[in-house]
C-alpha cells in the first residue's frame, strides 16, 4: 500500500496547545509511517479555507489522503468539506461542533469524523475550580476565547452551569494567545472602573491567555501590583511544558489537561483506511483538573489561614 499523506491545518503556531497539536501529529506520523504536512492559519478563517481549497483543488499539488483541521473561525467549512470528500479526501474536524459528518460519509463514502475534547466538561471543571478556590464566594475576571468559537461557547456554558451562585463573573475576550489576553487585560486595567473592581480569581479559557493576563497585572504600579499578584490565576490546556510547569512553579494555581488530538485523528484514519474499521461520528476525549479539585480546595483552605 502506498504511503498515506495527511494534511494537518492548525489555527496558529504561537499557542502552546497548537504547538503540542503539531508535535503530536509529527510524532504519530513517524510512528505510523504517514507523510504528515502541517500548515497554520494565523487565526484567519478565510486564509484557512483558501489554504485547504488549494490542497483540494489545485492540480499542482499532491492531494492528501485526508485533511485534519482545527477551525480558526466559527465555521467548519462545509463547502470545503464537500469539495474534499468529492475528491476522495478524508475529513476530520478537531475541537469544533459539526453537523455535516454523516452527510459526508453517506454521500461520498469517505472517512470523516469529528474529534474533540468535551468542552462542556472543560467548563464544568473550571466552574468547580472556581468553587474550590472561593468557598465563600467572590468575583472572577474571566477571559473567554473568540465569540465565534464553539469551544469557547461550550466552556463558558459549562462553567456557568457549575460555578456557585455566589461567584460573580466579569467576562472579556481574547484570541487564544498570550499577547491577545495581555492587550485585553491591559486595556481594562487602564480604566478607572478596574481599580474599583474586586477580583478574587483570574480565570482564562487557555493557559496562554491566563499568562497574558498575569503579565498585564505584573506591569502595574508597585502598590497595585502587590495586591493583584496575590490573586490566583487559572487556565486550560495543561500542556506538560507550559501549563503543568506553570502550576508547579506557582505562576498558575490550576489548569485543565486537554490532550492533543491530532495523533488520535491520525491513528483512527490509518486504522479505518488500512483495516476498514468504522469511525465514530464524534469522538470525545476527557479533560482532567490539575491539581485535583480536592487538592485545590485544600490549598485554598491553607491559604485562607495564612
Amino acid at each position: 500500500m502506498k504511503q498515506l499523506r495527511f494534511l494537518v491545518s492548525l489555527t496558529n503556531d504561537d499557542n502552546d496547545y497548537q504547538q503540542e497539536q503539531a508535535a503530536a501529529a509529527e510524532k504519530a506520523g513517524r510512528r505510523l509511517g504517514v507523510d504528515v504536512k502541517i500548515i497554520h492559519a494565523g487565526n484567519d478563517a478565510l486564509a484557512q479555507s483558501q489554504q485547504l481549497l488549494h490542497y483540494v483543488q489545485d492540480s499542482g499539488v499532491v492531494r492528501p489522503d485526508a485533511i485534519i483541521f482545527e477551525p480558526a473561525g466559527g465555521t467548519a467549512f462545509p463547502q470545503v468539506a464537500r469539495a474534499a470528500a468529492a475528491a476522495g479526501i478524508g475529513w476530520v474536524v478537531l475541537n469544533h461542533e459539526v453537523d455535516y459528518i454523516m452527510e459526508l460519509r453517506r454521500q461520498y463514502k469517505v472517512p470523516a469524523c469529528a474529534i474533540s475534547s468535551d468542552h462542556q466538561e472543560v467548563g464544568k471543571i473550571q466552574g468547580k475550580q472556581f468553587a474550590a478556590l472561593l468557598p465563600n464566594g467572590g468575583s472572577i475576571l474571566y477571559i473567554e476565547g473568540p465569540a465565534n468559537s464553539s469551544a469557547a461557547k461550550d466552556r463558558t456554558s459549562g462553567m456557568n452551569r457549575m460555578k456557585p451562585a455566589n461567584v460573580q463573573v466579569k467576562s472579556m475576550r481574547a484570541n487564544w494567545t498570550e499577547e491577545s489576553a495581555y492587550r485585553t487585560v491591559s486595556s481594562w486595567l487602564r480604566l478607572r472602573t478596574s481599580q474599583e473592581s474586586r477580583i478574587d480569581v483570574v480565570g482564562a479559557q487557555d493557559d496562554s491567555m491566563a499568562m497574558g493576563a498575569r503579565k498585564a497585572f505584573s506591569e502595574m504600579s508597585e502598590s497595585d501590583r502587590a495586591k493583584w499578584m496575590k490573586i490566583p490565576f487559572i487556565g486550560c490546556d495543561g500542556m506538560p511544558k507550559t501549563g503543568q510547569t506553570w502550576v508547579r512553579n506557582g505562576s498558575l494555581a490550576a489548569t485543565i489537561f486537554i490532550r492533543p488530538n491530532t495523533d488520535l485523528a491520525i491513528e483512527m484514519l490509518v486504522d479505518t483506511i488500512k483495516n476498514g474499521t468504522t469511525l465514530p461520528d464524534v469522538k470525545l476525549t476527557e479533560p482532567v483538573s490539575i491539581p485535583s479539585l480536592e487538592e485545590l480546595a485544600g490549598r485554598a483552605v491553607k491559604a485562607a489561614k495564612v
